[in-house]
């Protein structure tokens, strides 16, 4: 029903926004001023002792500081009396003494015929009623039974049957008057193809009523007694009154329930609500055989903010659930979300009920999932992330999944979610999670029992780590326009000081698409007192990326550099721990050309301390390689016969 230009704006100069919302909460009489319309009270939203909802009369709209509800007087109807938006404006309209306009004639036409297809329905609903208690719906009662089924169950969902005969119905609708548009109208019958009277739609199923959050009944659905017949569960057609992709079934009762507090659960199929429902879960509904619509999800999010899918424990209830969050993403909120309750497989909630009862539900719908873990548990679970390609797959997968939400905020919260669970997966010292151990995780594991005398892991050695480590972490935050190309290869350093590893750990935790600057956010995250401790420790105030923030070239190069020395002098102190126990008086032709090309290496990063010194301004960049470590590997190589030092 559309409303003339003007009406909602007189609607709302005409009711006490404060009046409307006073009747569902008590005023903090400290807070508020009634004179000037502003009031203020615990929100009836959420569980709260404090005043944070607020009421502005004059302007007539309210917010939440705490939950963050916002609107005016028609969503505050529509949100505690849990109805749609035209009955809103005819419950505000009849306290305001507001008539609301007739209908044009094409639309009350309309409106009538309506009116007779749902009359329609409720005689076939009646017919079928009567087909189930009667001879021929004896072995659809004894299924229903041994579904669990009792008389008042059957009665409370207005279960039938429709006998397979081919034109049960529609004879007995034609015996009641009622015309033939009228029955094709509400899709009970199909015209015939040989030019005779049509034939039933529905023949030897099982009957449910599809009612409308009005409780009118729209539409069937039919489960075959066959069990070979092609279709299983059958629909109404698409009619005047039914459109499938708007409908859920039980959505006036779940409504219902849910305004009282229920949690809002949707099933698969009708006989999982109508199990969940007898067992006390009274807010439950079913989309109608086809995955979840747009208009679906946005009808659930109109009864509750946060309903739980509650899905078969199988790998087409895995889909389905993948399904909706490929749908939700995109239409994502702030407080409108879903969470998943998985059944366990082979079992939908209806085998779940009978066989364990309505705890393991409720056990399920409180270990429920958050949408991003499940999406995380999607891209994830089953892989194995053991190459950098693999890693970086994984991360353009999620990336593109993040950027279907529109909203900003939540995008960045996701963006954060996705990091902290890519930080436990790829964390080289949390414990299981299936990856192998790669050679980069070797590097950074810390001291293993066979090279624990290795002079790079000694205590002293440890402490040039950290110092290059540092380095790292200072350049990115100085510069964070290169945080992301870095971010891989800072969950790799070892970060064995717990300085520096709280402060790696809150920068993988940064939004890089969010709107704080890295060192702010750093800041707020864990204090002011880490990140000054470290941009003011000597060896990192006079690194040039330090010194000069925001030079991109200088800082990328700087990281670059510095990440690679790490991974040269770990990779010699493996070699000269392997060596010395492989060596046992003779040396093989892999040691050899293993040491060999240590050597080379080992040459190249002596040669880089001048280097270091003039970059840090002759600063101890606590990073080279020590004296006693070079004469040590140089006695090593002439001990295989590599000959002297000054030979080479």
């Amino acid at each position: 029903m559309s409303l003339p230009p003007g009406f909602l704006d007189e609607l709302r100069t005409r009711t006490s926004l404060a009046q409307v919302v006073g009747r569902k909460v008590m005023w903090d009489a400290r807070k508020s001023n009634q004179g000037k319309g502003d009031m203020w009270a615990p929100c009836p939203f959420h569980q709260e002792k404090t005043a944070s909802f607020h009421v502005d009369d004059r302007k007539g709209y309210y917010y939440c500081f705490g939950c963050h509800a916002k609107g005016d007087a028609i969503s505050f109807v529509r949100e505690t009396e849990n109805v749609e938006f035209m009955e809103a404006v005819r419950i505000l309209a009849g306290e305001a003494g507001m008539q609301l306009p007739e209908r044009d004639p094409r639309a009350q036409e309309k409106a009538d015929h309506r009116s007779q297809l749902v009359e329609v329905m409720d005689a076939a609903v009646r017919h079928f009623r009567l087909m189930l208690k009667s001879g021929a719906g004896a072995a659809a009662r004894d299924y229903l039974a041994g579904r669990g089924l009792d008389e008042a169950a059957q009665e409370r969902f207005e279960i039938g049957f429709a006998p397979d005969a081919w034109q049960g119905l529609w004879d007995a609708l034609k015996g009641k008057g009622i015309a033939d548009d009228l029955i094709l109208g509400c899709g009970l019958a199909k015209p015939s193809q040989k030019g005779g009277n049509p034939y039933d739609t529905f023949r030897g199923r099982i009957m449910y009523p599809i009612r409308d959050p009005r409780g009118r009944c729209i539409a069937f659905g039919g489960r075959a007694m066959d069990p070979n017949d092609n279709a299983k569960y059958l629909n109404s057609p698409e009619t005047e009154l039914f459109d499938k992709s708007r409908t859920l079934y039980n959505h006036g009762a779940a409504r219902e329930a849910a305004g009282k507090g229920q949690p809002l659960i949707v099933a698969e199929g009708y006989m999982d609500v109508i199990a969940l429902t007898r067992a006390g879960f009274e807010a439950s509904v079913a989309p109608l055989g086809t995955a979840m619509t747009e208009h679906q999800l946005a009808m659930l999010w109109r009864i509750a903010d946060e309903p739980i899918i509650a899905l078969d424990g199988d790998t087409a209830g895995l889909r389905a659930a993948h399904r909706v969050i490929d749908l939700a993403l995109p239409l994502l909120e702030a407080g409108k979300s879903l969470r998943f309750a998985i059944m366990p497989e082979g079992k939908d909630p209806d085998d779940l009920i009978r066989a364990e009862g309505a705890g393991s539900v409720q056990k399920l719908l409180d270990q429920a999932l958050p949408m991003v873990q499940l999406l995380w548990q999607r891209e994830t679970e089953g892989q194995n992330f053991d190459s950098p390609e693999r890693k970086a797959a994984l991360d353009k997968v999620l990336r593109e999944k993040i950027k279907l939400i529109r909203d900003p905020s939540i995008r960045s919260h996701y963006g954060q979610a996705v990091k902290d669970l890519r930080w436990q997966l790829f964390n080289p010292r949390r414990q299981g999670g299936g990856q192998k151990n790669t050679w980069r995780q070797k590097a950074k594991a810390g001291p293993m029992a066979s090279n624990k005398q290795s002079m790079l892991v000694k205590s002293g050695d440890d402490a040039k780590v950290d110092l290059r480590e540092a380095v790292i972490l200072a350049t990115l935050i100085r510069t964070p326009s290169i945080f992301e190309e870095f971010e891989t290869a800072l969950e790799g350093l070892s970060c064995r000081s717990q300085h520096l590893s709280d402060l790696r750990a809150a920068m993988l935790r940064f939004d890089t698409h969010g709107p704080n600057d890295l060192q702010d956010y750093l800041i707020e995250e864990i204090g002011a007192e880490p990140v000054e401790k470290l941009l003011s420790l000597p060896h990192v105030a006079l690194v040039p990326s330090v010194r000069r923030p925001g030079e991109v070239d200088l800082a990328r190069m700087t990281a670059t550099e510095t990440l690679a020395k790490l991974v040269t002098e770990s990779g010699l102190a493996a070699e000269i721990s392997e060596a010395e126990q492989d060596l046992a008086g003779v040396a093989d032709e892999a040691v050899t050309w293993r040491l060999d090309q240590a050597a080379k290496a080992r040459n190249k990063a002596w040669t880089s301390q001048n280097e270091d010194r003039t970059e840090y301004e002759k600063g101890d960049n606590g990073a080279q390689i020590s004296r006693a470590e070079k004469e040590r590997f140089d006695a090593l190589l002439e001990q295989i016969g590599f000959g002297k030092a000054s030979d080479r």
